[in-house]
This record gives C-alpha cells, structure tokens and sequence, in this order.
C-alpha cells in the first residue's frame, strides 16, 4: 500500500471514525466492528485497499487494540505527545518516504507499507500518517473531545472551517439537536 502523506484528512477521518466504533463510545449500540466481516466493510466504506489478506478473528483483535492506541494519540495533552504517538502508529508498517509523479505529473510524498505487513500495522500506518498530517496543517488545537453530555467520543476536526464538535455528527449532533428542539418546544409551551 501507498499513504499519500498530502491525504492527512482521509487518515485522519479513519482515526476519528474508528475510535466511534469503540462500545465506550456507542453505549447501548455497542460494538462496531463486531466481526472481521464489519471491519471489512469500514475499510471498504473509507476506499482502503490494503494489501494484507481479508480480515480474520486475528486481524480483528489487532485493530480493536489498535482503536485504543488510536484513542490514547487524539486525547493527548499536548502537540508533542501527539506526534510521538503518531510516528509509532505510522511506523509499524510505514517505510521511508518517497517522492513519487501522481497521474498528472507532480511530485508527491508517499509512504509505502512494509510487504507481508499485517492489516492493523498498514492501517496504523493510515492513521499516523493522518494524525501526523493534521497536526502539521491543522494543530493540535484540531483533537477534540465530544461535545455531546454524556458521549465519551473522540475525534479530529479536519473540516474546512474547524468548529466540529461531535464525534459522530448523525448520532451525537442529532441526539443534540433534538433535546434543544424539544427544550425550545416545552418552553414555548408555557
């Protein structure tokens, strides 16, 4: 496999959605990745095409420590700690760089992948590529905690505009919105 280093979001949007599949995030929903067969649909669902075999029962347990890890990068304390924890997770199956033409001809970062390495060290690859990336361009200031009460997600913010707040936007944002909808319909009530 072939990380584009300028692809940050992509790597980081893995992170931050990988953490969400977490039961310490989902609750009551539980377990995301119950099974080799939903880990094989999350890579599907974010276009990575890795080149260790299909997910199996191990490669699952892999990734499922490899979400915590993922989880102790973007809840660090400081920029440092950040980029520390990302160069491990970005060297378990990264190689040295490489400066390589892209289809229209313009030089491009890219960090290949260890042959033969096993999913969880290319998609920590992904993702430390990607945390790396985003404090880089974007700043620590950018590994949030979600707003939502009682949610215990994290993420990081690589929109355009950095004022993300929820860890998952369709659960959290929504479960959010509602209660002040309804707030706002009990007050005006009375």
């Amino acid at each position: 496999m072939i990380i584009p280093i300028a692809g940050y979001p992509a790597g980081a949007t893995v992170a931050s959605d990988l953490v969400a599949t977490s039961p310490t995030v989902r609750g009551a929903a539980g377990e995301g990745l119950p099974s080799p067969g939903a880990l094989a649909e999350f890579l599907a669902g974010h276009g990575l095409v890795l080149d260790a075999p299909p997910p199996d029962a191990a490669a699952l347990r892999e990734v499922h420590l490899l979400r915590r890890e993922t989880r102790g990068v973007i809840e660090t304390e400081t920029e440092e700690q950040a980029v520390a924890g990302a160069m491990v997770l970005a060297g378990r199956a990264g190689r040295s760089p490489v400066l390589r033409r892209d289809d229209d001809g313009a030089w491009q970062w890219r960090v290949p992948t260890a042959p033969g390495a096993p999913l969880a060290a290319e998609l920590a690859a992904v993702i430390g590529i990607g945390l790396l990336g985003a404090v880089r361009a974007l700043g620590h200031g950018r590994f949030r905690a979600c707003a939502a009460p009682g949610c215990r997600g994290v993420f990081v913010d690589v929109s355009r505009a950095g004022r993300r707040a929820y860890c998952t936007p369709d659960r959290c944002g929504n479960r959010v919105n509602v209660a002040l909808h309804r707030a706002r319909l009990r007050g005006a009530a009375r």
